[in-house]
């Protein structure tokens, strides 16, 4: 069963994807509401995947891609983003995020870019 950290700013976002992903079989070890909790939770679980919002307070979902790859060169994160963020979306792959879906959220889509990326 694959572990699962979800960062979000807004609870209700979190909600929604926990609840796609622990009733297709995965495990949501921890939530994350900014980027700086994002990493400390990373490095203390570990999670197969991590679903990553871009803008958030604190520190930002690009910022936060950096630092976890930085701590782990095999992280897979996935971007969540809103419509019109493509430029901010480029910035998250090319600092390391592996894929990335878009609000409002999709339940095929979520799964089928989770088990993409966890291949």
């Amino acid at each position: 069963m694959a572990k699962v950290l979800i960062v979000d700013d807004a609870a209700f976002m979190r909600m929604m994807i926990k609840d796609i992903l622990e009733k297709n079989g995965f495990e949501v070890i921890g939530e994350a509401s900014n980027g700086l909790k994002a990493v400390e939770i990373y490095k203390k679980e570990k999670p197969d995947i991590v679903t990553m919002d871009i803008t958030m307070p604190d520190m930002d979902g690009i910022q936060a891609v950096k630092e976890i790859k930085a701590f782990d060169a095999a992280a897979k994160v996935i971007m969540c983003s809103a419509m019109g963020q493509q430029g901010m979306v480029m910035d998250a792959i090319r600092a390391g995020a592996k894929d990335f879906i878009v609000k409002p959220f999709q339940a095929d889509r979520v799964l089928e870019a989770v088990t993409k990326v966890l291949g």
